[in-house]
């Protein structure tokens, strides 16, 4: 330890007291720390300060303890014994059989027959056996047609036909008038096994319905088991459903079983709305709860380009329930990764157990039956670690945030009131330090968004995404040496020769103070996530509080600093869990986010910020801590280092690697479009494989591999031609505007597209109504262009009324399952009151594309070609398509 003497009271620059200093270095006893009672008693005590070396020590492994303790939590899938009431070999077999057959589109025999028929199986089997139980099991397939509007990747609109929904109603035999819904589907996405998502959610239903219909004890309420089959053509079935399905009306709650990613722990994502009894039923019932609010708040503001069945349920049937996911590796979400070796039996395990848990006591519990008179209010609810969960209703945690805010205010009232600091002069020194440390966070922020967007001009995105540490390294050192280079320097020659024990009292009220102010300003926008300042406010101050005369008379000993970081050590290693969550979901996500976000920027500012909130109480510290000068030293080398390794190359974003896969995202359609004028007539035709990169990197890395795929033969939107002129499959242009055309042969599927007009006329109110049929694959999406001064007045779908208007463009996404009927449609629109010469001809654009998913159609001889040119950490997803377009 080192004595800190110098005794100046803080004051502006220059107005030193007296700073007593021996020709060594040392300096003499030093008066009483902090703000005293009396400004004239200077009491003989030898306060300390920090030696360089164990400040950096100490703080270095708090982080590294709290992050393997963060990492310990996670691994621990399931805490105790199984109790045998979930049989999660049982769950792996369905699981193993259910992925057996590959991707599952909607309309494939995967999807429909296959899958179906074992799932069919398997239910009636249960059904056999439990015949003679208190139970019964009634099965109901459906096949619903409908269309519905949604507000997801810009607005569009969803029409589905003869989807697949197996329902399983498990009630007393004496029958039941409130029902509880769980949830899953066993479609996938056309290039994925979906062991994850989410085949393991009905493997893990399967089991539950197994062991609730062999209870001996009879329900109080009925479950309904839904296995929906079209829920990754944007929650078709779902719909289908809870808006047409006899049983639905009956439904009081529910539970929705999804992933975001590839195993792990199964998160507690969404609840509500309102209805805080069903938090309070997981809390209760869950035996490994994991769950957090900030994740739903997170989730439902948007940021996450993903939803789930869980808002069908909300929105249409106006009922409350619980979303859970798995958030681990999305890396290998949606891709042929998703495989079921990969997912752990624990991880079943613990989600078996949670879900037959929280079923069981929710279908016992008196309040399914009359929800309603518990649904006002919300709940706040986080996990420590898996081990247990915090969960109050939000108005308690209201008075809780107010009264933590309060107790801050008074703590740093007191001191402005103590008699040396009379005048204001506390006041004005907390202010001016609170300035220099919300400068600090500009100041550090800019500069590391300079370091990304260089090595973004450099060519090295995403060099983390198989590196995560990397990131960590390079941003991070950048963020923590600049933010400790500015106060340092705010130390030495802002305020001169203050002692370093007050300015580190001084310190840590400023960061006391700024997450108090994040607290009242969070709880006064009702977000239920202001418990995360509320813990970093609480903590800390009572810390403080405790350990005041020890300061007091010593400084800052190792046993205060010791203490002062054990105190912090529960709000930290939540908020370390956190930022793990927010990592976890955004790192893969940069991987599928388009090419038009720079994922150096979103990385960049995501480290900072961590960096910022973890070292607001390690201000404290820096103020202690004489000099800085080797942590800045190693910081910077860490940076130097780091900077060259990546703009050398040496972390090279994509791994093909089987443990671990980082696999590059890239969409491939071999595609025919053809383009007719107002007449009907072909006014051009040309074929190619169209090339979609869903990351920032582009075809960067791809056309070494393959050299004709390069930026020479990049495309230009056609404004004049619905969506570019190309067979979006979803509205998701305005986050991949960079794609490539390939000019390649034509393609003639045996079951091509069949549209027409059907009628066009003229109505009493000055529209023309124009109907049209199409007869097509499982897969198709129509675009809808009017031209300038036309205006759909209403259509076909949903409620009538063309509610999502993308830039003048309309989409309505098209499925269906076999057997389905032509698709006929109409709508009516407004024509201009005069022509626009600089457009095109007519009122309107119509457009047709087409998707091959499965079958025959699937691939063609120069897709198959190309494809296996790809290097083997690319994941590409190829399929034929044809895109017409026609005026009127």
């Amino acid at each position: 330890m080192e004595s800190d003497t110098t005794v100046r009271r803080i004051k502006p620059l220059g107005s030193q007291l007296y700073a007593a200093q021996d020709h060594d270095g040392a300096y003499d006893r030093c008066g009483d720390n902090g703000y005293s009672d009396d400004p004239k008693r200077k009491p003989e005590v030898s306060l300390y300060s920090l030696r360089e070396g164990l400040a950096a020590s100490l703080v270095s492994v708090f982080i590294l303890v709290l992050w393997g303790l963060v990492h310990l939590s996670l691994q621990q899938l399931v805490v105790g014994k199984p109790t045998g009431e979930f049989n999660a070999e049982r769950a792996r077999r369905h699981l193993e059989q259910i992925t057996s057959v590959g991707p599952r589109p909607v309309g494939s025999q995967e999807n429909e027959v296959l899958t179906v028929g074992y799932l069919l199986e398997q239910i009636e089997s249960i059904r056999v056996k439990t015949a003679a139980g208190p139970h019964q099991l009634t099965v109901d397939v459906q096949r619903p047609t409908g269309s519905f509007s949604i507000d997801f990747l810009g607005g569009f609109t969803s029409f589905y036909d003869r989807v697949t929904n197996i329902a399983v109603r498990l009630e007393p035999k004496s029958g039941s008038q409130h029902l509880m819904l769980a949830n899953c589907h066993f479609d996938t996405v056309a290039n994925s096994p979906g062991a994850s998502d989410d085949a393991v959610s009905c493997a893990v239903m399967l089991e539950v319905l197994h062991s609730l219909a062999n209870l001996s004890t009879p329900l109080h309420h009925g479950v309904i088991f839904l296995f929906n089959g079209a829920e990754e053509n944007i929650l078709q079935a779902s719909h289908g459903f809870i808006t047409q399905h006899p049983w639905a009306k009956q439904v009081r709650a529910f539970i929705n079983l999804e992933a975001a990613g590839v195993g792990g722990k199964e998160v507690v994502f969404q609840t509500g709305p309102e209805n805080p009894w069903l938090v309070q039923a997981y809390v209760h019932a869950a035996k490994h709860p994991f769950a957090s609010v900030v994740g739903q708040e997170v989730f439902q503001s948007g940021i996450i380009p993903s939803d789930t069945d869980f808002r069908i349920y909300r929105d249409f049937g106006n009922i409350p329930g619980i979303d859970l996911a798995f958030i681990e590796n999305g890396f290998i979400y949606h891709t042929k990764y998703d495989t079921a070796n990969r997912i752990l039996t624990d991880s079943i395990q613990r989600a078996g157990d949670n879900i037959l848990a929280v079923l069981k006591h929710l279908v016992m519990s008196e309040k399914l039956a009359d929800s309603s008179q518990y649904r006002h209010g919300n709940m706040v609810f986080f996990d420590l670690l898996g081990v247990v969960v915090v969960a109050y209703p939000s108005r308690v945690g209201t008075i809780l945030n107010y009264m933590v805010a309060m107790a801050t205010f008074v703590y740093l009232a007191k001191k402005a009131s103590l008699p040396g600091n009379r005048g204001g002069r506390y006041v004005r020194d907390l202010a001016c330090a609170t300035g220099v440390a919300v400068l600090s966070w500009f100041v550090t922020l800019l500069s590391v968004l300079i370091v990304a967007l260089l090595i973004t001009l450099l060519g090295q995105s995403m060099f983390w995404y198989t590196h995560f540490y990397a990131s960590i390294c390079l941003y991070g050192a950048a963020a923590t040496g600049k933010m400790i280079l500015i106060h340092t320097l705010a130390k030495n020659l802002y305020y001169g020769g203050v002692r370093l024990v007050e300015l580190g009292d001084l310190y840590f009220d400023v960061s006391l103070l700024l997450w108090c102010c994040s607290l009242v300003w969070l709880t006064q926008q009702d977000l239920c996530s202001a418990y995360v300042p509320m813990l970093m406010v609480a903590f800390p101050l009572v810390t403080r509080l405790l350990l005041a005369n020890e300061f007091k008379h010593r400084g800052a000993s190792l046993k205060y600093c010791v203490l002062y970081l054990l105190g912090l050590a529960l709000p930290y290693v939540h908020f370390m869990f956190l930022i793990w969550v927010v990592f976890e979901i955004f790192t893969p996500i940069m991987g599928r986010s388009g090419t038009e976000i720079p994922p150096e920027v979103v990385m960049a500012t995501l480290v900072t910020l961590a960096t910022i909130f973890l070292s607001s109480f390690f201000l404290h510290f820096i103020y202690l801590v004489r000099s800085t000068k080797w942590i800045l030293a190693g910081l910077g080398s860490v940076f130097l280092i780091l900077f060259l390794l990546v703009s050398g190359s040496l972390f090279f974003p994509y791994s093909g690697s089987p443990d671990s896969p980082r696999p590059k995202r890239v969409f491939l359609q071999h595609t025919t479009r053809t383009f007719h004028n107002l007449q009907g007539q072909v006014e051009s035709r040309d074929s190619g494989l169209w090339i979609n990169s869903f990351d920032f990197t582009g075809i960067q890395h791809i056309t070494p591999h393959i050299p004709e795929i390069n930026d020479s033969i990049r495309t230009r939107c056609q404004e004049d031609r619905p969506f570019c002129g190309y067979p979006w499959f979803l509205p998701v242009k305005f986050l991949s505007r960079k794609n490539w055309y390939l000019p390649a042969s034509e393609v003639s599927p045996s079951s091509p597209v069949e549209f027409s007009l059907l009628s066009k006329e003229e109505t009493s109110w000055g529209t023309f109504k124009m109907t049209f049929s199409v007869k097509g694959p499982s897969h198709m999406s129509l675009y809808l262009m009017p031209h300038r001064g036309a205006s759909l007045s209403t259509w076909s779908f949903g409620d009538g009324t063309p509610q999502f208007d993308l830039s003048g463009e309309y989409f309505v996404f098209y499925s269906h399952g076999l057997n389905a009927p032509t698709w006929t449609f109409w709508f009516e629109i407004q024509p201009p009151k005069e022509p626009d010469p600089a457009g095109p001809e007519g009122m309107i654009s119509v457009a047709i594309s087409s998707h091959y998913f499965f079958g025959e159609d699937w691939r063609t001889a120069q897709l198959e070609e190309i494809l296996r040119r790809f290097p083997p950490w690319a994941f590409p997803s190829a399929w034929v398509s044809t895109y017409d377009m026609y005026r009127y």
